[in-house]
């Protein structure tokens, strides 16, 4: 069923956890295609390319996520993230507390904020205890940073 909205965001979803980036950001082109307020498709697409380094693409992809749905903790995550990947570090900081004021224990916007704080010297001793903070919730989140390409 290649135009069935549902079909193509679990097919999405399936190739970005088997690290398909590019598969995946096409699913959700495909998504958006067929239904453009479709923030969480936006946002999905945003992930993929922050991942595979299309991140101006991503930017937009974010943006529009947040046009669609302004509060999204995941968006402002995903915006966080790119800015990262932009060595844009204040943006950063400023996407990754909005994300948790909206969900305060999610570890990886406080490992992202954590590296924004140390990249940009915004900071350091709140960088270093977002990290450890992170790493309480999730043991994993610097194995996953490191694949990202980020390191403490």
């Amino acid at each position: 069923m290649p135009n069935d909205p549902t079909s193509l965001a679990e097919r999405g979803d399936a190739h970005e956890r088997a690290g398909l980036y590019d598969r995946a950001a096409e699913d959700y082109s495909r998504l958006i295609a067929l239904d453009p307020a479709n923030a969480k498709a936006w946002n999905n697409r945003c992930w993929d390319r922050a991942l595979l380094g299309r991140l101006e693409q991503a930017l937009a992809d974010c943006n529009e996520a947040l046009r669609l749905a302004p509060d999204d903790p995941g968006s402002l995550d995903s915006r966080a993230f790119t800015y990262l990947k932009l060595g844009r570090f204040a943006q950063a900081i400023a996407d990754y507390d909005a994300a948790l004021a909206r969900n305060p224990r999610e570890p990886g916007s406080l490992y992202g904020r954590g590296i924004a704080r140390l990249r940009s010297n915004n900071n350091p001793e709140g960088g270093r205890a977002d990290l450890a903070a992170a790493k309480s919730i999730d043991p994993d989140v610097a194995a996953e940073f490191a694949r990202y390409g980020f390191s403490e």
